[in-house]
């Protein structure tokens, strides 16, 4: 646990939260200022500040326990969909240096939004791109 971060507090219990699952490597809690009725977030315990640092190990038992979540609150929140969110570095709008997955359900008419406006590449840059980013 890092002293100064607040998620490493929140998913460690020094602070109280609305927690809705915790087992030894996780606390998933609602978010304090949620976009829609039981967005919530996945926190590891230990202090990881984005993706790239988080283990493979971690990361794959992150994924499974957002399946797990989605699915659950799906169910009992009856929302008409789901996105599982997760930023990294200011400018993709991280703001919390610690590693979270947001579990936000979705409602028809919810008034967010979590798009991005499409580009249309030409065939040659998405080629260049192709070969830039291979790992073949």
């Amino acid at each position: 646990m890092k002293d100064d971060c607040i998620f490493c507090k929140l998913a460690n219990g020094v602070y109280p939260t609305n927690s809705i699952y915790e087992d030894d490597m996780f606390n998933v809690i609602l978010d304090a200022g949620p976009a829609t009725k039981g967005h919530a977030l996945i926190l590891p315990k230990e202090h990881y500040a984005n993706l790239y640092e988080l283990p493979d190990d971690v990361a794959s038992k992150v994924m499974v326990l957002a399946k797990k979540m989605a699915t659950h609150m799906t169910e009992k929140l009856h929302c008409d969909g789901f996105n599982l969110v997760q930023n990294n570095g200011p400018c993709a709008g991280q703001t919390v240096f610690h590693f979270h997955y947001h579990l936000i359900p979705r409602y028809e008419n919810d008034g967010q939004n979590i798009l991005w406006e499409p580009t249309s590449p030409d065939e040659e840059s998405q080629k260049e791109l192709c070969r830039l980013l291979s790992l073949k």
